[in-house]
């Protein structure tokens, strides 16, 4: 789970596909943070994203970096523990401003059962589950 938190740290950027119904939605995200022994996510309980993951919480994320790509498919679990919230905020604290551990908008999220496939054009692929 190291290892995958490690490569979307150093892409700075991956993207998060949800499903909208039948049609598939992917946008940007920055958060990746290892709390409790789980790899969280975070978002904001009033955009869309988050409600697509409450009707179905199965999402994929992808990122690419130095001719490696990752693929990570799993289920996201809600934590709604304030001192879940707070370790995410405390690590990216540039979050801070749209966000606080006490309001009732910051959701962070982790991944259950997850599985993690690292691919090149070089390596056969590599597959990690947490």
């Amino acid at each position: 789970m190291k290892e995958v938190q490690e490569f979307l740290k150093e892409c700075g950027v991956y993207y998060l596909a949800t499903m909208d119904g039948e049609q598939p939605r992917v946008r940007p995200f920055g958060t990746a943070e290892i709390f409790d022994n789980h790899l969280y996510i975070q978002t904001g309980k009033s955009k869309d994203v988050y409600k697509q993951i409450v009707t179905n919480p199965n999402v994929e994320i992808c990122a690419f970096k130095d001719g490696k790509w990752i693929r990570i498919s799993g289920k996201l679990v809600l934590d709604d523990r304030i001192e879940a919230k707070k370790d995410m905020l405390d690590k990216n604290p540039s979050l801070r401003g749209m966000y606080d551990e006490n309001d009732d908008n910051t959701a962070v999220l982790y991944f259950e059962s997850a599985t993690a496939v690292v691919s090149s054009f070089t390596e056969p692929p590599r597959i990690i589950e947490f």
